[in-house]
């Protein structure tokens, strides 16, 4: 898990998080999950993605769980392993009688939220500036770590009904078709950039564009990499003042797209 660490996320020496940490938190509540490949050859199996999470409280005093790290191997992504992992992480917190899941990630960063809220049924209503401070990954470098913190409500019917499939995944045009509004067109072009003049963040439902590929942006311009960080810093700071709640991420003509409820509660 250690060298899976370095080859996810291009971590330094110091910020990988030992074994012998892993191996506590493992035996004093936490989890440490791996997936491996069978057919990788050897005597052993071979590891090729991992999630890590340990139990947190809550301000009001409850319990959670903290997931911490879901990392899968380069050449075993898209594959479904991160969602696998996920849904076996959720039954063992089931087993051990708590609801919440929660964690961060980079909004900007489309597939991890698709997985998040379209196929895990989490949803997001805290936004947290530079969180890390300033990070020294290959994938982090020289951009602000402003993060979103997902709430996953595992034994939720909305969860339920996400990984059943019951729930279809919206078409932004038919949103819009139907007054919902996008705050932030952005600019034409390839890459694409951030609106000049966002719309006010107004009614029941809304739609936030984010990149779809920002990875891509971050190693071609990370003078776009930060703009985009601080438009859409703007909007869903000011959104989730206004009680919006991250439902979904939409996918449509090559371009992502966040929908956000206002009021939403849990059905």
């Amino acid at each position: 898990m250690e060298q899976l660490q370095r080859e996810v996320w291009g971590l330094e020496e110091v910020e990988i998080v030992p074994d012998h940490l892993l191996l506590t938190a493992q035996k004093n509540g936490g989890l440490v999950l791996g997936a491996f490949d069978p057919s990788s050859g050897g005597q052993e199996e071979h590891l090729v993605g991992f999630v890590f999470g340990f139990t947190g409280l809550l301000p009001g005093g409850g319990v959670k769980h903290c997931s911490h790290m879901t990392g899968v191997t380069p050449r075993y992504q898209s594959r479904n392993l991160g969602y696998r992992l996920k849904l076996a992480q959720r039954e063992h917190v089931l087993a051990q009688g708590l609801n919440l899941i929660t964690w961060t990630f980079d909004p900007l960063e489309s597939r991890n939220a698709a997985l998040n809220f379209h196929k895990l049924g989490a949803t997001c209503q805290t936004y947290l500036r530079d969180l890390y401070g300033s990070m020294r990954d290959s994938l982090n470098v020289a951009l602000p770590s402003d993060r979103f913190r997902v709430d996953w409500h595992i034994a939720s019917a909305h969860v339920a009904d996400r990984l059943r499939g019951e729930r279809s995944r919206p078409s932004v045009s038919a949103l819009q078709a139907e007054g919902v509004p996008l705050v932030n067109r952005a600019l034409a072009g390839d890459p694409p950039r951030p609106a000049d003049v966002p719309h006010p963040v107004l009614g029941m439902r809304l739609l936030i564009q984010i990149p779809a590929y920002f990875q891509t942006i971050k190693t071609s311009d990370m003078g776009l990499a930060r703009a985009w960080r601080l438009h859409t810093r703007t909007l869903f700071e000011a959104a989730f003042a206004e009680s919006y709640v991250v439902t979904d991420l939409l996918f449509e003509g090559g371009q992502s797209y966040y929908l956000l409820e206002k009021d939403w509660t849990l059905l």
